[in-house]
């Protein structure tokens, strides 16, 4: 219409004078705001008048109806979303899921679905998530004694406790000494760095960066549960099965069978069975769970508490599962497949708890995301360990 053409020729006429500084210190402001607003008022009406005339409008037979779209405020950014990923289709196709609601005919495109379409149609922000393979941890870290001395501390222990006699009237009992030893934690550190491009980390969604920080602690946690298990001790901490069991506490097993966990009980103290728990892999319990007695009734238990978590049972005993061991079946002759131990026997000593940090680095422009902790570990009373090991088969 060419009403809303002058109309928009107007206002640009106005704009113009506005920028001009000198000219615009002799405009009446209130009465070119007043015209404005009269010309957005009308504008308005215009536009309304001109978009129900088209919708109301009959097509003659025969002929196809053209309409012609005239964009206004071109020079304008586009700030909203666009297509599926808006706020208003993803409304719209919520209200399709829960309510069966049709999505409207502006938010679709005219054409027909086929199989191949269908991903497309489901908004974009419900796609944006990271599937990743699953990883056992945790199961170990909070079992342990946890300390926070300075390195270079020395702990002290003791293997040798005094005895009472009974000994006659006017008597004395001869006087004993309390030997010690001593545990020395180290620093050892532990580091975890992951980088991505800056072009990445400027597009990447929100989920991806709170997914890379859940990657770098499930690793730095995943790294102190293997090293309490099995460490060296070199530059990091001992684990159990580097310390050696006290005599007649390391089993070899050519075969598993009910004979495997008695004599495992049967190997540890008295004095340490209160506390002790069964670590092995879930291929191993379920080995041990599939064996039955003369009865019929399973040696292995999974019972399920109040919040129905599965609670494993050999023997009375509870059973922690973890991946950083082998099974019975994976493990070569000489090598631990599971063992008895109190995990309260061991001190995991952290001088600098985890820290996640992300840097710039200036050379690259790459954006990493680090955690760094202070860490040694060490058991301090082995005598609550009993080992199996896989022997050669008889």
């Amino acid at each position: 219409m060419e009403r809303i053409k002058e109309i928009l020729k107007r206002k640009a006429e106005i704009n113009e004078l506005l920028k001009d500084e000198k000219r615009s210190k002799d405009l009446d402001l209130k009465e070119l705001e007043k015209e404005v607003r009269e010309l957005n008022q009308e504008l308005e009406d215009l536009q309304t008048r001109e978009r129900l005339m088209n919708e109301t409008g009959e097509i003659e037979q025969g002929k196809t109806q053209t309409r012609s779209i005239e964009t206004f405020n071109a020079g304008q950014e586009q700030r909203g979303e666009q297509g599926t990923n808006s706020e208003e289709y993803r409304n719209a196709f919520m209200n399709y899921v829960l309510r069966g609601e049709d999505i409207p005919t502006e938010l679709r495109a005219d054409a027909v679905s086929k199989t191949t379409d269908v991903g497309s149609v489901i908004p974009e922000t419900v796609l944006n998530r990271i599937v990743e393979k699953l990883e056992a941890t945790g199961m170990i870290l909070p079992l342990v004694t946890r300390t926070s001395i300075k390195g270079g501390v020395t702990v002290p222990t003791s293997s040798v406790k005094p005895v009472a006699s009974w000994v006659a009237e006017g008597s004395g009992s001869d006087k004993q000494k309390k030997p010690t030893g001593k545990i020395t934690f180290a620093y050892h550190k532990l580091r975890c760095a992951v980088a991505v491009s800056l072009e990445v980390d400027t597009m990447a969604l929100p989920v991806f960066e709170s997914q890379l920080i859940n990657n770098v602690v499930e690793a730095m946690t995943k790294a102190i549960e293997q090293a309490i298990i099995s460490g060296d001790g070199l530059g990091k901490p001992k684990g159990i099965l580097e310390e050696t069991p006290v005599t007649d506490q390391s089993l070899d097993v050519s075969k598993v069978e009910y004979k495997t966990l008695t004599d495992a009980e049967g190997a540890l103290p008295l004095e340490y069975e209160s506390s002790a728990v069964w670590v092995m892999t879930k291929k191993t319990f379920m080995t041990f769970a599939a064996m039955t007695d003369d009865a019929g009734q399973p040696i292995g238990r999974t019972n399920y508490g109040i919040n129905g978590r599965p609670e494993r049972i050999l023997l009375g005993r509870p059973v922690i599962l973890c991946n950083y061991l082998g099974s019975f079946e994976s493990v070569t002759d000489g090598d631990p497949f599971a063992f008895l131990f109190n995990f309260q026997d061991y001190i995991l000593n952290t001088n600098y708890q985890m820290g996640v940090k992300k840097y710039e680095d200036h050379e690259t422009d790459d954006m990493v995301t680090k955690a760094i902790m202070v860490v040694d570990g060490k058991v301090v009373d082995k005598n609550s360990l009993v080992v199996l090991k896989k022997a050669p088969a008889a």
